[in-house]
């Protein structure tokens, strides 16, 4: 899986969205190391040092120039407020050399504009907020604009959706790089959703949301993630919840956007991640432990989703 990043470089530009901001440094500017996380060298860098005012009118002082953008092992591009302007030529200069050094370039709602406009886009699936998926695809069309998704894997080229999905895309790149444990951590921190998922690794689809605000059906699922190796049919379900399965599944979707046989599946491959990385237990008891019954049928769910087989997930992100 390659040696992760350890230097992150955030782009801004005049208008840039603070809450972009806010999410780059508060993943990635916090030295986690004494509590046993990661630590990064972390910069937010400008066209030229100085004063930025983000969207919001808040001024950010940058202390970093382009130098930085183009050295760093991962490039993020934040959202900016200007999207028909074209960004600087210096910018997409630096962007460019630092994926033709080996570093992985990511982007997330109108940032994901300055990617294609670096180039790094064509040919590839991108997406973007979906209030710009129409322009970029009409600006750009050697990109396959994906307005649906919450964020694109293309490799070494990472695009995010607007607003929240910036938290969503740089979790997964910790959780790609790093490891489930990691990225869940951090995620405590923030006290947001450590992975939303569709059923895919590249993109999410359909998120399923952790939580939901129905206090009955809260209760069944804190109980069903206490109960992962037992059967959670929509019956088993429904019966804790006091439900009709035919009620329970439409009250369910209504609630999480998810129906129950997605939640589960998610629920119990995240578990497997964790007791992959963090438990010298058999691949076996494993699957025992998150309700696939064999090891067969947990690797055939894995390779799904991560794209590789446990026993190489474990190779790759045991602690």
């Amino acid at each position: 899986m390659g040696t992760p990043f350890t230097s992150v470089a955030a782009y801004v530009a005049e208008g840039t969205g603070a809450l972009g901001v806010g999410i780059a440094s508060e993943i990635f500017g916090f030295d986690r190391r004494p509590r046993g996380g990661p630590g990064f060298d972390f910069a937010v860098c400008a066209d030229r040092p100085g004063p930025v005012t983000t969207d919001s009118g808040l001024k950010v002082v940058i202390e970093h120039g382009l130098d930085r953008l183009a050295a760093a092992d991962l490039v993020l591009v934040t959202s900016w407020d200007a999207f028909g302007l074209e960004p600087s030529p210096e910018a997409l200069a630096a962007i460019r050399t630092a994926y033709e050094r080996g570093a992985t370039v990511a982007g997330y709602c109108t940032g994901t504009y300055v990617l294609a406009a670096a180039g790094l886009l064509d040919g590839r699936r991108a997406t973007t907020h979906w209030r710009w998926a129409a322009a970029m695809a009409e600006r750009f069309p050697a990109v396959a604009v994906l307005p649906e998704v919450l964020y694109v894997d293309e490799g070494r080229v990472v695009t995010g959706a607007g607003g929240a999905a910036g938290v969503d895309m740089c979790l997964y790149l910790l959780r790609r790089e790093y490891g489930a444990s990691v990225a869940n951590e951090i995620a405590r921190d923030m006290v947001v959703p450590p992975h939303r998922d569709g059923g895919q690794a590249q993109y999410v689809a359909a998120p399923v949301p952790v939580d939901c605000d129905d206090e009955r059906l809260a209760g069944v699922l804190a109980w069903a993630r206490d109960h992962l190796d037992g059967p959670l049919t929509v019956e088993t379900l429904a019966t804790r919840a006091l439900m009709s399965q035919r009620s329970f599944a439409r009250r369910f979707t209504a609630a999480t956007g998810s129906t129950p046989h997605a939640w589960v599946l998610s629920q119990r491959l995240n578990r497997a991640e964790e007791l992959l990385e963090t438990a010298g237990l058999s691949i076996e008891e494993v699957a025992r432990r998150v309700g696939f019954g064999t090891a067969a049928t947990l690797r055939e769910q894995f390779v799904r989703r991560r794209g590789v087989p446990p026993r190489d997930y474990r190779k790759a992100f045991s602690s």
